[in-house]
């Protein structure tokens, strides 16, 4: 068996959309992507998309790219079925590539608004900014797609810009305090009930593994995590779930006081 048929056996394919939300985001991005570069005004939603991902992620890290992203509901709904489902190269989510990744769409980006502002009039400047926007829309569905058929659904993910950027916000909102209360991650209700299956690593849309690393909290930690529900919706023993800190404390206290309590049976 070659090292690809090794590899798509493990990262299976399964559903990834729990929500209408997931289901059907990805019109939107054939909506702004394609259809801007005909009505170039459709690009100026996405400032908006972007305002909104960003404030999600100084409360809930890369929720939105696991629940809401237009592109994320393309390549998991339209592209998985077709895609070769393989190992991600651990290249494309190094730091020097999402680094260099993030200054091109920053650098590109301001280049094309101040040419922008260079050379048009009033009357036409909202469309020529509304192009730039869908035309990288664009960019991101080509390339991600290509990606996405060829690798792996999740493989633009890991150096998307937006994902950047919401986990540095994330950092942000943990520093700020305002993350504490609304975020939830993958939790566990006790570490030793895990059967060590490796299905939460298997169905996992970015190819992270949860099982090996609950912290000592009862949960996965890891900032990349998309809280998608993936590996909460196919935990064959339904042991994990996307929690709060209060609800993982909660578990840590009860384990901790059955511990007891069998001690003080056993003495």
């Amino acid at each position: 068996m070659s090292s690809s048929s090794r590899s798509a056996s493990y990262y299976i394919k399964t559903s990834r959309s729990f929500s209408l939300v997931k289901r059907y985001a990805w019109f939107l991005t054939l909506l702004v992507g394609v259809g801007g570069q005909f009505f170039p005004l459709l690009g100026l939603l996405v400032p908006f998309i972007m305002a909104a991902l960003v404030g999600m992620s100084l409360f809930k890290g890369k929720y939105w790219c696991g629940n809401y992203c237009p592109h994320g509901s393309f390549f998991d709904n339209l592209l998985q079925p077709i895609s070769r489902q393989v190992k991600i190269p651990g290249v494309l989510s190094s730091r020097l590539v999402v680094a260099a990744v993030l200054l091109f769409f920053m650098y590109n980006l301001t280049n094309r608004f101040i040419h922008i502002y260079g050379t048009m009039d009033a009357g036409q400047l909202y469309e020529r900014i509304g192009f730039v926007f869908s035309s990288t829309y664009l960019v991101v569905l080509l390339i991600g797609g290509l990606l996405a058929v060829a690798i792996n659904p999740r493989t633009w993910c890991q150096f998307c810009p937006m994902g950047t950027m919401q986990e540095i916000f994330y950092k942000l909102g943990k520093a700020l305090g305002l993350a504490g209360k609304y975020d939830e991650k993958v939790t566990v209700q006790h570490p030793d009930l895990c059967r060590s299956c490796e299905k939460c690593a298997r169905v996992c849309p970015v190819q992270l593994e949860p099982h090996r690393n609950f912290s000592q909290d009862y949960q996965f930690e890891d900032e990349r995590c998309i809280r998608c529900y993936t590996c909460v919706k196919n935990c064959p023993p339904g042991i994990i779930e996307l929690a709060g800190k209060e609800k993982a404390e909660e578990y840590k206290r009860k384990s901790q006081q059955t511990t007891q309590q069998v001690a003080e049976t056993q003495g």
